[in-house]
């Protein structure tokens, strides 16, 4: 899943993946509309390489307006029977929750019954922030939502499935999104791919929260895959047969930058 994902405000203007060594790739999309691309070998190998490169245009506001629906402005409120059963699993919670803890985290942020329900959504992603220290973090897998709770850390992942999860469990319909983060500061240092959250409100749809960068709206988001779970938006996963010590090592280099001219050809 390498291929940023085209909506109203993202224009990919072309974008290439190259694999070496030489493979047959297919193209298709999977239940959440992401573009997925499979890659079959036929020839023994000792290296893989996988080469993506997108060039884009982005056109979201850095101070989104978002036109919340009057039956959704104050929270609690419920959803239409069409979007309740079209949100399905993206309404319930994925990590277990015995002792109601992550459940009584997240009532904590409702400051009144009714309250306004993007300043509650925007207080539980800073939440997220002040609770938890983001630290990089190389491990393969998520933490769960309890475990980033006790521990007090986690990366960007981390912290997005722990907001995603609490919106759960106050009856949001929400999902993960993995992607790219764009900071023109740091235009062309390497870096790597990134995670965050979304969050359906009637009226005004998906709307982006960023609790590691504490943002709301995607100005500096390149999405590529949505998905209920995070380990369905796994940017590359494979298989290989062979030696069970033949692994050596993975690098990865995530690149993001203005382009100054045409398209690459």
């Amino acid at each position: 899943m390498l291929r940023p994902r085209e909506s109203r405000e993202l224009r990919l203007i072309s974008s290439f993946v190259t694999v070496t060594p030489e493979a047959t790739v297919t193209w298709a999309h999977d239940v959440s509309g992401n573009a997925v691309a499979t890659a079959t070998f036929r020839t023994m190998t000792d290296h893989l390489v996988i080469d993506s490169v997108a060039y884009l245009q982005l056109d979201t506001q850095p101070w989104p307006v978002f036109d919340i629906a009057a039956s959704a402005a104050s929270y609690p409120f419920r959803y239409a029977a069409d979007e309740w059963t079209d949100l399905g699993a993206l309404t319930t919670p994925q990590y277990p929750d015995p002792d109601g803890r992550l459940r009584d985290w997240a009532q904590a942020f409702v400051r009144s019954r009714p309250t306004d329900t993007l300043s509650l959504l925007k207080d539980l992603s800073l939440g997220v922030a002040g609770w938890i220290l983001y630290q990089s973090r190389e491990d393969e897998g998520t933490q769960a939502p309890i475990e980033t709770l006790d521990r007090g850390w986690g990366s960007c992942r981390d912290l997005a499935v722990l907001f995603i999860e609490a919106a759960r469990s106050l009856g949001f319909g929400a999902r993960i999104v993995s992607g790219y983060l764009y900071t023109p500061e740091r235009a062309q240092e390497v870096g790597t791919t990134h995670a965050w959250a979304e969050v359906f409100v009637p009226g005004a749809g998906w709307i982006t929260f960023d609790p590691t960068n504490r943002s709301v709206g995607g100005s500096n988001l390149i999405p590529v895959a949505v998905a209920r779970d995070i380990a369905q938006a796994m940017p590359v996963a494979g298989s290989f047969v062979g030696m069970t010590d033949a692994f050596h090592s993975l690098s990865v280099e995530v690149v993001v930058g203005p382009h100054g001219g045409d398209a690459p050809k």
